[in-house]
Protein backbone atom coordinates (compact mmCIF):
# COMPACT_ATOMS: atom_id res chain seq x y z
CA UNK A 1 0.00 0.00 0.00
CA UNK A 2 1.76 3.27 -1.20
CA UNK A 3 -1.15 5.61 0.44
CA UNK A 4 -1.01 4.66 4.48
CA UNK A 5 -4.17 5.02 6.68
CA UNK A 6 -3.38 7.39 9.10
CA UNK A 7 -5.74 8.99 10.62
CA UNK A 8 -9.94 8.32 11.17
CA UNK A 9 -10.44 10.53 8.00
CA UNK A 10 -8.60 8.78 5.45
CA UNK A 11 -10.40 5.52 6.21
CA UNK A 12 -13.47 6.88 5.63
CA UNK A 13 -12.16 8.37 2.49
CA UNK A 14 -10.98 4.87 1.21
CA UNK A 15 -14.06 2.94 2.27
CA UNK A 16 -16.07 5.76 0.38
CA UNK A 17 -14.57 3.83 -2.88
CA UNK A 18 -15.20 0.60 -1.91
CA UNK A 19 -18.69 -0.42 -3.27
CA UNK A 20 -20.82 -1.41 -0.44
CA UNK A 21 -20.35 -5.04 0.87
CA UNK A 22 -22.92 -7.58 -0.14
CA UNK A 23 -24.94 -8.65 3.00
CA UNK A 24 -26.41 -12.01 3.03
CA UNK A 25 -28.84 -12.56 0.89
CA UNK A 26 -31.75 -13.55 2.06
CA UNK A 27 -32.39 -17.68 1.83
CA UNK A 28 -34.61 -18.97 -0.85
CA UNK A 29 -36.79 -22.03 -0.11
CA UNK A 30 -35.39 -25.49 -1.40
CA UNK A 31 -37.99 -27.21 -3.31
CA UNK A 32 -38.80 -29.75 -5.62
CA UNK A 33 -41.40 -30.20 -8.18
CA UNK A 34 -44.17 -31.64 -6.50
CA UNK A 35 -43.62 -29.00 -3.48
CA UNK A 36 -41.97 -30.93 -1.24
CA UNK A 37 -38.32 -30.31 0.89
CA UNK A 38 -36.14 -32.81 1.61
CA UNK A 39 -33.72 -33.23 3.85
CA UNK A 40 -31.26 -36.16 5.66
CA UNK A 41 -31.50 -36.40 9.70
CA UNK A 42 -29.14 -38.50 11.52
CA UNK A 43 -28.62 -39.70 15.14
CA UNK A 44 -26.59 -42.43 17.02
CA UNK A 45 -26.64 -45.29 14.16
CA UNK A 46 -29.98 -43.64 12.40
CA UNK A 47 -30.30 -42.07 8.93
CA UNK A 48 -33.66 -40.55 8.12
CA UNK A 49 -34.70 -39.52 4.87
CA UNK A 50 -37.28 -36.98 5.28
CA UNK A 51 -39.72 -35.42 2.46
CA UNK A 52 -42.14 -32.36 3.97
CA UNK A 53 -45.13 -30.75 2.23
CA UNK A 54 -47.97 -28.77 3.10
CA UNK A 55 -50.99 -30.87 4.69
CA UNK A 56 -52.60 -32.51 7.62
CA UNK A 57 -50.35 -32.97 10.01
CA UNK A 58 -49.97 -36.65 8.52
CA UNK A 59 -46.82 -38.56 9.65
CA UNK A 60 -45.55 -41.64 8.14
CA UNK A 61 -42.38 -43.38 8.64
CA UNK A 62 -41.36 -46.49 6.76
CA UNK A 63 -45.11 -46.82 5.38
CA UNK A 64 -46.75 -46.70 8.84
CA UNK A 65 -48.42 -44.25 10.44
CA UNK A 66 -46.26 -42.49 13.09
CA UNK A 67 -48.30 -44.01 16.34
CA UNK A 68 -48.12 -47.34 14.85
CA UNK A 69 -44.05 -47.37 14.01
CA UNK A 70 -43.24 -45.34 16.85
CA UNK A 71 -45.17 -46.79 19.71
CA UNK A 72 -44.16 -44.85 22.96
CA UNK A 73 -45.70 -41.66 23.35
CA UNK A 74 -42.13 -40.24 24.42
CA UNK A 75 -41.27 -40.51 20.86
CA UNK A 76 -44.19 -38.88 19.38
CA UNK A 77 -43.67 -36.55 20.82
CA UNK A 78 -39.95 -36.13 19.82
CA UNK A 79 -41.35 -36.44 16.32
CA UNK A 80 -43.99 -33.32 17.60
CA UNK A 81 -41.14 -31.00 18.60
CA UNK A 82 -39.91 -29.16 15.65
CA UNK A 83 -43.17 -28.33 14.35
CA UNK A 84 -43.90 -26.99 18.30
CA UNK A 85 -41.17 -24.90 18.21
CA UNK A 86 -41.51 -23.37 14.87
CA UNK A 87 -45.05 -23.15 15.35
CA UNK A 88 -46.70 -24.78 12.20
CA UNK A 89 -48.54 -27.98 14.29
CA UNK A 90 -50.55 -29.50 11.74
CA UNK A 91 -49.71 -27.87 8.51
CA UNK A 92 -47.13 -30.44 7.03
CA UNK A 93 -47.24 -33.80 6.10
CA UNK A 94 -44.16 -35.58 6.80
CA UNK A 95 -43.28 -38.97 4.94
CA UNK A 96 -39.74 -40.40 6.47
CA UNK A 97 -37.53 -43.31 5.54
CA UNK A 98 -35.54 -44.31 8.36
CA UNK A 99 -32.92 -47.06 8.50
CA UNK A 100 -30.20 -48.22 11.10
CA UNK A 101 -30.09 -47.89 15.09
CA UNK A 102 -32.79 -48.50 17.60
CA UNK A 103 -36.29 -46.36 17.70
CA UNK A 104 -34.77 -43.81 20.07
CA UNK A 105 -32.09 -43.42 17.62
CA UNK A 106 -34.76 -43.34 14.35
CA UNK A 107 -37.30 -40.74 16.40
CA UNK A 108 -34.10 -38.68 16.98
CA UNK A 109 -32.96 -38.73 13.29
CA UNK A 110 -36.37 -37.84 11.88
CA UNK A 111 -36.75 -35.10 14.28
CA UNK A 112 -33.43 -33.99 13.15
CA UNK A 113 -34.56 -34.48 9.57
CA UNK A 114 -37.81 -32.54 10.02
CA UNK A 115 -36.23 -29.90 11.34
CA UNK A 116 -34.07 -29.33 8.60
CA UNK A 117 -36.98 -29.56 6.36
CA UNK A 118 -38.72 -27.43 7.42
CA UNK A 119 -36.21 -24.71 7.26
CA UNK A 120 -35.27 -25.75 3.77
CA UNK A 121 -39.14 -24.91 3.02
CA UNK A 122 -39.52 -22.21 4.93
CA UNK A 123 -36.41 -20.00 5.67
CA UNK A 124 -37.93 -17.63 8.27
CA UNK A 125 -38.44 -20.76 10.62
CA UNK A 126 -34.25 -21.22 10.85
CA UNK A 127 -34.12 -19.17 14.10
CA UNK A 128 -36.41 -20.61 16.32
CA UNK A 129 -35.41 -24.39 15.07
CA UNK A 130 -31.69 -23.05 15.32
CA UNK A 131 -32.13 -21.57 18.86
CA UNK A 132 -33.89 -24.57 19.81
CA UNK A 133 -30.75 -27.08 19.15
CA UNK A 134 -32.56 -29.03 16.66
CA UNK A 135 -30.90 -28.11 13.36
CA UNK A 136 -27.10 -29.68 14.79
CA UNK A 137 -26.97 -33.32 14.60
CA UNK A 138 -26.04 -34.65 18.11
CA UNK A 139 -23.07 -36.59 17.21
CA UNK A 140 -22.58 -38.55 20.21
CA UNK A 141 -22.08 -42.47 19.08
CA UNK A 142 -21.42 -45.65 20.84
CA UNK A 143 -17.76 -45.83 22.02
CA UNK A 144 -16.14 -48.81 20.30
CA UNK A 145 -15.24 -51.66 22.40
CA UNK A 146 -11.63 -52.02 23.09
CA UNK A 147 -9.07 -55.14 23.71
CA UNK A 148 -8.16 -56.60 26.90
CA UNK A 149 -10.98 -55.36 27.96
CA UNK A 150 -14.74 -56.49 28.88
CA UNK A 151 -16.50 -53.30 27.07
CA UNK A 152 -15.11 -50.00 26.41
CA UNK A 153 -14.17 -49.09 29.54
CA UNK A 154 -15.07 -52.36 32.27
CA UNK A 155 -12.11 -54.43 32.93
CA UNK A 156 -12.17 -57.96 33.63
CA UNK A 157 -11.97 -58.67 37.70
CA UNK A 158 -8.62 -58.36 38.72
CA UNK A 159 -6.72 -60.84 40.17
CA UNK A 160 -3.62 -59.89 42.55
CA UNK A 161 -2.68 -64.10 42.92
Amino acid sequence: MSDEIKTLDDLNTVVEGVAEVETAAPREPVRDELGRSYATGKRKDAVARVWIKPGSGKVTVNGKEQNVYFARPVLQMILAQPFQVAGVEGEFDVVATVKGGGLSGQAGAVKHGISKALQLYEPSLRGALKAAGFLTRDSRVVERKKFGKAKARKSFQFSKR
